[in-house]
């Protein structure tokens, strides 16, 4: 079990600690459905592989303590409009100040990762271009197409992880984002046939047990290698 921390007046993260410090931190970016039960449970895990997890709430300047289920047609209505209503550039902010809070919290080395999903896949390309972190990883980062502009930018290791049959993430779109990240030394892009979109999410409609293990298994090698 995890605890929750306060980085400013307001904005709260769930942090799960390893057994053993110190230890590196991985910043964990939620989808629309705030941190929630898989969130956490993506957080634990991280813990039992030996990272400092810590999940801020994203949506904390709009609805704090966002906690929606995936399966209720309800809180999908009102993560959308939340989705929708997010202001990007503040949220980018806002995770350079977690990974700020992250870096200071006892048993942290000081190296600290961000790793995405959907939305969060989007913030942490983002946080990659605009701002200072030792390594990135990307889940179905929904609009990346959108900001390929910043790609130039990018300077910490990312690596990014796509399905082939993501509904919200065109093929147009995936080739692009491929096209535009293909020169680049520090990226590594896996595309996952068959999948769709968040099929690493526990418990999710479209959760690939086969999938979900190989990029998560990509993603702690990924991480282990770059943070140390």
């Amino acid at each position: 079990m995890g605890e929750y921390i306060t980085i400013s007046d307001g904005f709260r993260a769930y942090v799960a600690r390893p057994a053993s410090a110190p230890a590196p931190a991985v910043v964990v970016l939620h989808e629309v459905f705030g941190v929630n039960a898989d969130i956490r449970q993506t957080c634990d895990e991280l813990a039992g592989k030996g990272f400092l997890a810590v999940a801020p709430d994203l949506f904390w300047r709009q609805s704090p303590g966002v906690d929606l289920s995936v399966t209720s047609e309800a809180d999908w209505k009102t993560g959308l409009g939340l989705y929708m209503a997010y202001d990007r550039d503040a949220g980018v902010g806002d995770v350079a100040a977690t990974i700020a809070a992250a870096s200071r919290l006892p048993g942290c080395t000081g190296k600290v990762a961000v790793m995405g999903y959907c939305l969060g896949g989007l913030m942490a390309y983002l946080t990659a271009a605009r701002s200072k972190v030792d390594a990135v990883v990307a889940y179905h980062g929904g609009d990346t197409e959108k900001y390929l502009g910043e790609a130039s930018a990018l300077a910490a290791p990312l690596l990014m992880h796509l399905a082939d049959e993501d509904e919200f993430i065109s093929k147009d779109a995936q080739a692009a984002i491929k096209a535009a990240l293909a020169n680049r030394p520090n990226v590594q892009i896996y595309s996952y046939a068959g999948c769709n979109h968040a099929f690493s999410r526990h418990g999710g409609t479209h959760y690939n047990a086969e999938a979900a293990a190989l990029a998560n298994g990509r993603t702690w090698d990924f991480l282990k290698q770059k943070l140390g």
